[in-house]
């Protein structure tokens, strides 16, 4: 069998766990855009990632590993709809 790095993935693995809705591990965390103890928005590899809830702490952040930990009352997680490359006018005369 040959080996061929064509055929690797080059997209970052992305996972989501949720333990006991208190207890929230993500994977192929880009960026953390904003954060507050009711709402957490980051970037994926897959989108953005909004999770909603109470008291809401980040206990780890590794961006060089994609890695993210969130402590709290979890009552949401949802994914928004992929923003547009570029500015205005570049979608208007794109």
């Amino acid at each position: 069998m040959t080996y061929n790095q064509n055929t690797l993935p080059t997209e970052t693995s992305h996972h989501i766990l949720l333990e006991n809705r208190s207890r929230l591990a993500v994977s192929g965390v880009e960026e953390v855009e904003s954060f507050d103890e009711n709402q957490i928005v980051m970037s994926t590899c897959q989108g953005e990632l909004i999770v909603r809830g109470e008291d809401l702490h980040i206990e780890q952040l590794s961006l060089d590993g994609g890695d993210l930990k969130v402590e709290g009352s979890i009552d949401a997680i949802s994914y928004e709809a992929p923003r547009e490359k570029g500015g205005f006018f570049s979608r208007l005369l794109g």
